[in-house]
């Protein structure tokens, strides 16, 4: 009996993608770009949809970029692949925080997984810092670094609702 559904999921994402094509995005399925979609909505912020850029800019000015972090409930949010080493990667690595004007971690209702429960607004100074702290400790040359919500409610403040 799940067979009706499964198509009409099918159905509903392939529509989804005619939309998306229609404003330049060619992947609709690219990790992470519907929850980004969800939270830039909620902030205003224009989408960007490249895997080698921020996550969003001001509508209004382009320059002014941000990341986004996200996780469900109790997790955290994490940048995957920063490197420790060498310093070249390193420094490459650390600019998808610095070129940011703000960093932001949205917290996701673990049974609605489209629904955000958060979001902190995080400087980059102090995501950074702390990035770098993790990736001096970490013994492996590529690590995830992670953000929790303890942490950013320390550090950070409410943005949403």
């Amino acid at each position: 009996m799940k067979g009706p559904i499964i198509r009409s999921i099918i159905a509903l994402v392939r529509q989804a993608q005619e939309l998306a094509s229609q404003i330049g995005m060619p992947n609709i399925l690219q990790p992470g770009l519907v929850k980004e979609m969800v939270i830039a909505e909620i902030l205003g912020h224009e989408l960007i949809h490249s895997k080698r850029d921020s996550d969003a800019c001001d509508p209004n000015d382009a320059s002014v970029k941000y990341e986004y972090l996200s996780c469900y409930e109790g997790g955290t949010g994490q940048l995957d692949r920063m490197f420790k080493a060498p310093k070249d990667k390193r420094d490459e690595s650390l600019k998808r925080i610095t070129r940011n004007a703000k960093v932001y971690l949205a917290i996701f209702h673990k049974k609605e997984p489209l629904k955000v429960k958060v979001i902190y607004e995080l400087a980059p100074k102090d995501v950074l810092s702390k990035t770098e702290r993790q990736l001096d400790r970490s013994r492996n040359d590529i690590s995830h670094v992670g953000f929790s919500e303890t942490w950013a409610k320390e550090k950070g403040r409410i943005v949403y609702p």
